[in-house]
């Protein structure tokens, strides 16, 4: 957990819930893709949780978050330690950003389609991560305003499954923003619902190396500090 430092309590606290992926866990998610200091950058007023999944592990399974109401029983016990501990004056979940990297799809797809909380979520953030459970993620597009943005490389095994995403959207006439990523604005990323962008990078370069976290961050529906 991460609280960036000048966070000003309101009446409901926002959070981004990170989920990492294959052979990673909190500490390594943390040092490697700079989420903290992604955060902190992005001047957004909210909590940075990143939930343990399958520890250093070749597994995507994300455990109770998958349960019915499991991401509503998360994130409300998470506020209510906060509340309880200090670290903030209530126990009002805001709005919610969901962020995964590469296996964290598969919690993820089950927190949006079951969760229990989908008024709370509000943008979700796929970083090479779009490995299947896709009709879960077209429902949810289909079925909420929220915002989704999709990074996906050559070879980390995701663009086939994103291009039959976009290919979807398309046969269903749902507008989506599709670039290559060093071609992205600012303003694209803050006017467009769903956008879909394809980078040279490699797998775990996605995050963190042109400081993407911290720029949909940026872009995103969360309150400035």
């Amino acid at each position: 957990m991460f609280i960036p430092k000048g966070f000003r309590p309101t009446n409901a606290v926002d959070f981004v819930v990170h989920i990492h992926g294959w052979w990673n866990n909190i500490d390594t998610a943390l040092k490697c893709y700079l989420l903290p200091q992604q955060l902190a950058e992005s001047g957004k007023n909210a909590i940075l949780v990143v939930p343990e999944g399958p520890r250093n592990a070749p597994d995507s399974f994300g455990g109770k978050l998958e349960d019915p109401g499991g991401f509503k029983k998360f994130i409300e016990n998470v506020a209510d330690y906060l509340f309880r501990t200090g670290k903030t004056t209530t126990r009002n979940v805001g709005n919610v950003i969901l962020s995964g990297h590469s296996g964290a799809y598969h919690a993820i797809s089950y927190a949006l389609m079951q969760g229990g909380v989908p008024e709370k979520i509000r943008e979700v953030y796929l970083f090479d991560a779009l490995y299947g459970q896709t009709k879960k993620f077209a429902h949810w597009i289909d079925h909420s305003q929220g915002k989704m943005v999709v990074i996906y490389t050559d070879s980390g095994g995701t663009k086939d499954e994103t291009e039959s995403l976009m290919g979807d959207l398309r046969a269903c006439k749902i507008p989506y923003f599709a670039s290559n990523e060093t071609s992205i604005s600012p303003r694209d990323l803050s006017k467009y619902r769903l956008v879909f962008l394809h980078t040279d990078l490699g797998h775990d370069m996605v995050v963190h190396y042109r400081l993407q976290f911290r720029d949909y961050l940026r872009a995103s529906c969360l309150a400035d500090r």
